[in-house]
């Protein structure tokens, strides 16, 4: 073999080789892009569930806590309410400061 034969059989290899690297760099490129499909997805499915569940954990939260506000309203007007008034006493206090009586 001459040397002309040795380098074209070297170049036909290393073109061999460069096609098989840009196969490889190909077949990389597209798992890595379904891979990235794929946990997108996933992703987008789990901060949907995530955010339905807190939606409905707030909803929740929100219902109970204006019960309890209700509750504790009723309570109070219920508790003010069952305040005997002295209306005596009331009109003599009213009198005392704007008379300035007493």
């Amino acid at each position: 073999m001459d040397n002309n034969e040795v380098l074209d059989h070297l170049l036909k290899i290393e073109s061999e080789a460069a096609a098989l690297v840009d196969d490889a760099q190909a077949e990389a490129d597209n798992r890595i892009t379904e891979a990235e499909k794929k946990n997108r997805a996933a992703f987008d499915k789990r901060f949907l569930e995530e955010n339905q569940r807190l939606e409905k954990e707030f909803l929740q939260s929100k219902d109970e806590a204006r019960q309890q506000y209700q509750k504790e309203l009723e309570t109070y007007k219920e508790k003010i309410s069952s305040i005997p008034v002295n209306n005596d006493r009331f009109a003599a206090l009213l009198d005392s400061l704007v008379l300035g009586e007493g």
